[in-house]
């Protein structure tokens, strides 16, 4: 019983490991090879929409009902609703278009993969060879 109880333990470490962090990626046009918290606000905001080597920025987001996305607009200190107003008045005003809403991870690592330009996020455990990782984000 008591070994059973250390199997459940550890299979419980490995899960909470594995969905505790996200990974903020790029396509590998970008001129960038780590982000800081700031120019992720500033692109998942439209305050910024350009690269340093003037390429426009492609935003991806996951659809609104997943976990990851709640977690990664937690770490961005903005709620997803104040995130969709802010780009509510973008579109409104003709400033920019909003990002890009894809159903699951796998279709964000193929989009951004494909996508010059493009950021999004992903569970670190999905993250592959065809796009660049830009940042590590630890669930607390």
């Amino acid at each position: 019983m008591k070994s059973l109880a250390i199997v459940f333990l550890f299979l419980a470490f490995l899960l909470t490991d594995t969905f505790a962090q996200l990974a903020i990626i790029a396509n590998k046009s970008v001129p960038i090879n780590e982000i800081d918290n700031s120019q992720l606000l500033d692109f998942y905001t439209g305050d910024k929409s350009f690269w340093s080597n003037g390429e426009s920025v492609i935003i991806f987001d996951l659809q609104q009902k997943s976990q990851l996305r709640d977690e990664f607009f937690k770490f961005l200190g903005k709620s997803p609703v104040r995130i969709k107003s802010i780009w509510m008045k973008r579109m409104l005003s003709g400033d920019a278009d909003p990002p890009e809403f894809l159903d699951s991870e796998d279709e964000m690592l193929e989009k951004i993969a494909s996508t010059s330009g493009a950021i999004g996020y992903i569970h670190k455990s999905k993250v592959s060879t065809t796009v660049k990782e830009l940042k590590i984000i630890s669930k607390d």
